[in-house]
């Protein structure tokens, strides 16, 4: 197999190392998601996380139906980009790149401190930001190296990870046999202020449930490298994930609410569970114990949060070098090493990571913004995406089709979501805009260049050699070629639209494939009479629209036949909706875009 440049594919993922690399990001959650429920939901916490794995099972639903649709890396952008316009895809990418950086700007600088504050006494006082950015950068080196072997160290750091919340859980079993259930009707007390701060039990818990969405951060990730896995994975992931949150969240959260009161948990913060295993191990240990458990969950944190890291270098991996092949970011980010990485658009974002955690200082409330806005607006982008793909690409090839009440409920939850994170600090706005604004203008000034160009060439007469340069710019990148699979001549006009609208290249090459049958002979008869009535009427004269007959059936076979002749690669090839009748998958025509 091979992909859209032609080299050979490496080795792909199985089950449980694609589970491993999501499952770190999803359930480095437990680090901080239970202290963030208790702390706006009190003893409601558990109650809360429970809704919270509810509404994921939805998504569940939501992402299997369009990712095993269009199996591509990308997710929400590649969702909305075959069933919308690239520069509205380009928003849902942007928003998931932005969720990737904070993801491991937040993951890495949280590790680190959890490491930082239970071995003090032996490592004495260092700059967390410093080495945080050390922590990205070894990382970098580690997926430059090879997903596969990165996808090893994952793996091991997973199933430490599960043992640990295993570990307390069993603990926390414990401590409750020995000591009741004083400390949880303690916090019920404490909780009835909350309640009545929030004036009314339905406000605290959609609080509670807003804040503690950030919880199922990581779901989104397989998405964005699902050509990575082997074929059947990405479901397995999806429910794999889904089991550890329903189970591990809330009862992680239990545990603590009648381990600590409510004003430790709101004290102790980021460092919440080192807190409870310190107070849960002296019940069945020496002296020791307790210094060895919080040892042991600051040691879990290092890891599983350097995982969430890993995480998002193979989940912006994966998008971005499908911008970058559908022309949203410079192509020089797919530069592919031997190992089967892109170490430039590693390195770039290893760089983009580091300078935000040196501007911010690792400032918490800063990378939080962009997380929370960016992760929902992902989510909901998802969702929203999903009934666009069910109206606009209704014959697509489906291997699953989710209920239409599934979509919504999942879409309204992160809608809400996203809304009372807002509410709980306006200010994540702020910080979310920040970055987000820069971003989306160098992504629009990719898709336009054509017309920034033009523009700039025009009011560049009277400078020669910006001309002359501007001229030669612009000349390139309109000779790109994009080919377009078409067998009904009704869907020209449609065709050279979209092109128009979303494409930089303006040579446009129109193949119709000739099976030899007379409904595709006269097909191609109506097309060929159709393109030089189209050019006469003046309709989009800026692009160079040419007709090619193949003496083949459309399918796998007629794809690489164009990416040969017409030296393209397969995500500048656009074809309509595979069907049910059809004799292949999507997945089988390697990377097409579908845009009718």
């Amino acid at each position: 197999m091979s992909d859209t440049h032609g080299h050979k594919t490496h080795h792909k993922l199985n089950e449980l190392y694609a589970t491993a690399i999501c499952g770190n990001d999803i359930l480095s959650s437990c680090l901080y998601t239970a202290g963030i429920a208790s702390i706006f939901a009190g003893v409601y916490a558990p109650l809360v996380l429970l809704l919270v794995g509810v509404s994921l099972w939805f998504f569940r639903h939501v992402y299997t139906e369009v990712v095993e649709a269009l199996p591509i890396n990308g997710g929400a952008y590649n969702c909305l980009l075959n069933g919308t316009s690239k520069p509205i895809a380009a928003i849902a990418g942007v928003m998931t790149i932005l969720s990737y950086v904070a993801t491991a700007c937040l993951s890495a600088k949280v590790g680190v401190e959890y490491f930082a504050r239970a071995f003090e006494e032996h490592t004495g006082h260092f700059d967390t930001t410093l080495v945080a950015i050390v922590l990205l950068g070894g990382f970098a080196a580690l997926v430059i190296g090879g997903l596969k072997d990165s996808a090893k160290v994952a793996l091991g750091i997973f199933l430490f990870h599960i043992f640990t919340l295993v570990l307390i859980l069993v603990f926390g079993i414990e401590h409750w046999l020995v000591h009741g259930t004083s400390q949880f009707w303690a916090n019920y007390e404490a909780t009835k202020s909350i309640v009545f701060t929030n004036k009314g039990l339905l406000w605290t818990l959609y609080l509670g449930f807003s804040a503690s969405l950030l919880g199922i951060s990581g779901f989104e990730s397989s998405a964005n490298f699902v050509e990575e896995q082997e074929p059947g994975v990405f479901r397995k992931t999806l429910r794999n994930m889904w089991l550890g949150v329903i189970i591990f969240n809330p009862l992680i959260a239990l545990v603590a609410l009648n381990t600590l009161s409510i004003s430790a948990i709101k004290g102790a913060s980021d460092f919440m569970l080192a807190d409870v295993s310190f107070t849960l191990g002296g019940d069945l240990m020496s002296e020791w114990g307790p210094v060895i458990m919080r040892d042991i969950i600051a040691i879990d944190a290092l890891l599983v949060l350097s995982g969430a890291v890993l995480t998002a270098y193979v989940g912006v991996g994966g998008l971005i070098q499908r911008m970058a092949l559908d022309g949203c970011l410079p192509n020089i980010l797919t530069k592919k090493n031997s190992k089967g990485s892109f170490p430039i658009t590693v390195i770039s974002f290893f760089l983009l990571c580091s300078s935000i955690l040196l501007i911010t200082h690792g400032n918490m409330l800063s990378l939080a913004g962009v997380y929370t806005i960016a992760f929902l607006g992902v989510m909901t982008l998802f969702a929203f995406g999903n009934l666009i793909l069910k109206r606009e690409r209704s014959l697509l090839e489906r291997t699953y089709s989710s209920p239409i009440k599934y979509v919504v409920i999942a879409l309204l939850a992160a809608g809400m979501g996203m809304v009372g994170n807002m509410v709980i600090n306006q200010e994540y706005v702020y910080y979310f805009m920040i970055y987000f604004i820069p971003t989306i203008t160098v992504v629009f000034g990719m898709i336009f260049q054509d017309y920034l160009l033009e523009f700039i060439y025009r009011v560049s007469q009277k400078s020669g050699i910006l001309k002359s340069r501007t001229k030669h710019m612009f000349d390139s990148i309109i000779r790109l070629k994009i080919v377009v699979f078409v067998h009904n001549r009704q869907r020209l006009f449609e065709i050279l639209k979209y092109i128009a609208r979303n494409e930089v290249g303006r040579r446009v090459v129109l193949i119709h494939c000739d099976s030899d049958t007379a409904y595709d002979k006269e097909s191609g008869r109506l097309l060929s009479e159709a393109l030089p009535i189209l050019k006469e009427s003046g309709v989009y004269q800026h692009l160079d629209v040419s007709l090619e007959t193949f003496e083949m059936k459309f399918g796998p076979e007629a794809v690489q036949a164009a990416v040969k002749k017409f030296h393209v690669p397969t995500n500048r090839i656009l074809v309509g909706s595979v069907h049910h009748f059809h004799e292949f998958s999507y997945e089988d025509l390697g990377g097409v875009r579908i845009i009718y």
